[in-house]
């Protein structure tokens, strides 16, 4: 069931009361966010945004989809993309310090992978990675293409694939304010 105060996060299976708890708690310790997708084209910012009164800490997202804004908007090396492609963790790495630097976020999230169908650039469905820039230095998450397991039909669905890169991206800023109780 989509939840009518937050459409995008119920879509995505996402409790909106979780995305609440984390935008308060971001408030409350003065912390503020950025993001920089690129299989999410944006949806992670929107998630965070529709919780009322984030504005105060949502500075805003670069949407990098083609992997030529991924260097003129975050400032991914273009070395580094030339060498391992779009979807790689250091690229994920460069796209939270990017949305961090561009910003003046204190905590930057970078999301980059494959939501499919088809491979991209050696790398199956399914492959992600998320990293978070902030005062407590980095972290980075990953999902293999068969996390959560795939669909019957076979190679994970886009809207899946998304959806549990913003749940591991939330978990990666939940992680990230615990440890700077």
């Amino acid at each position: 069931m989509i939840d009518p105060a937050a459409p995008i996060a119920g879509a995505l299976g996402i409790d909106p009361a979780e995305v609440t708890d984390l935008v308060l708690t971001c408030i409350r310790r003065d912390r503020t966010v950025a993001t920089a997708e690129s299989l999410t084209a944006g949806l992670l910012c929107a998630v965070l945004t529709e919780v009322p009164g984030s504005s105060a800490v949502v500075l805003g997202g670069l949407v990098c989809y083609a992997t030529e804004l991924k260097q003129s908007l975050a400032r991914v090396d273009a070395e580094l993309l030339a060498r391992v492609g779009p979807v790689h963790p250091e690229v994920a790495t460069q796209l939270a310090a990017g949305a961090r630097a561009a910003t003046g976020a204190d905590i930057g999230l970078g999301l980059t992978g494959v939501a499919g169908p088809d491979r991209q650039n050696g790398h199956a469905p399914g492959t992600v990675y998320v990293a978070l820039a902030g005062p407590g230095g980095l972290r980075i998450g990953s999902l293999a293409p068969d996390a959560g397991g795939p669909p019957s039909a076979g190679a994970p669905l886009r809207a899946q694939v998304r959806a549990r890169s913003i749940r591991l991206a939330l978990d990666l800023l939940r992680a990230a304010l615990d440890a700077d109780n």
